[in-house]
């Protein structure tokens, strides 16, 4: 399960674009919650999850965001744009 994470981590960090918790627990085939405890730590990396309200990483400081966080305004909210692009 992490290696699918890190798949989708470096997808975003790569694309720039942010992602809802859901979109991600959806394309792993997992609850929220679930998703939510395997990010750890807070760092830049996991960043790029944020919840869906506010487009924001629920908890973080703003030295633990990834200083592109907002390059762009696009977040992914649905599961099938992850499991199309990245073969989930």
């Amino acid at each position: 399960m992490l290696d699918k994470i890190i798949i989708i981590r470096d997808y975003l960090k790569k694309s720039k674009i942010r992602c809802t918790y859901n979109a991600a627990a959806k394309a792993l085939g997992i609850k929220p919650a679930d998703f939510k405890k395997l990010l750890v730590d807070r760092t830049p990396e996991n960043s790029w999850f944020v919840n869906t309200g506010a487009g924001e990483p629920v908890g973080y400081a703003d030295n633990e965001k990834d200083p592109d966080l907002y390059r762009t305004k696009r977040i992914i909210i649905s599961a099938e744009v992850l499991t199309r692009n990245l073969d989930l």
